[in-house]
């Protein structure tokens, strides 16, 4: 234990670097407060549980040399790069879709169209672990906190305090956008809040397919 906590020095650079990604909106995060403010708390933190999966995921395969891999397989990499971006705008057009449907949708109802748990969770993992930016902030992150020669408990360390971290942000965001209040906006206001979601899954899936990686 003794050696790990002489990283610290390098570990909290990387947490510094972590905490603000994951702050920073984007296609995760802005899934949680759409998914929030459209079905509730339970479903906003579920969600939660979904992306939190993904960005577990990245972390260990970073961990275990991902980029190693990475450049072995560049291919597998412009895959995912296109399945992310794909799913991105398979997303903008449900909320498109939800834009046109119009009207002002009664809680009862909104409870009854909440999608299983199921679904919630693997629509959140699918978020997260097809979105090559979180691959590659998880490498920046390990290789920042994680100099050579560094045994494996530094790692450990790093991803336990970072993806804790993380968990307690997701569920913070989805408990932030379930309130009384934001369900008050959200009914006021849910043809442009749906609208500019659909308009950032857009950009963002675009964005992801045209980028360089």
């Amino acid at each position: 234990m003794h050696e790990t906590l002489a990283y610290l020095p390098q570990i909290l650079p990387a947490y510094i670097a972590y905490l603000v990604a994951v702050i920073s909106p984007g296609p995760a995060i802005m899934a949680i407060i759409g998914t929030s403010m459209t079905h509730g708390r339970k479903a906003g933190m579920t969600i939660s549980l979904g992306i939190f999966g993904g960005s577990l995921t990245w972390a260990i395969a970073a961990a275990a040399g991902l980029a190693t891999l990475l450049q072995t397989y560049a291919m597998a990499l412009e895959v995912l790069k296109i399945f992310g971006g794909i799913y991105l705008l398979y997303l903008a057009y449900k909320a498109f879709r939800a834009v046109r449907a119009g009207g002002e949708l009664p809680i009862a109802t909104m409870e009854q169209k909440t999608p299983a748990f199921k679904s919630l969770v693997l629509r959140g993992y699918g978020i997260h672990v097809t979105n090559p930016k979180a691959i590659f902030a998880w490498l920046a992150i390990i290789a920042l906190g994680m100099p050579q020669g560094a045994p494996a408990s530094v790692a450990v360390l790093i991803i336990a305090v970072c993806c804790t971290t993380g968990l307690l942000v997701f569920m913070g965001y989805a408990i932030l956008f379930s309130t009384s209040h934001a369900l008050k906006v959200y009914r006021n206001a849910r043809r442009w809040i749906e609208g500019a979601m659909a308009g950032f899954y857009c950009f963002a899936g675009i964005k992801l397919l045209t980028s360089n990686i």
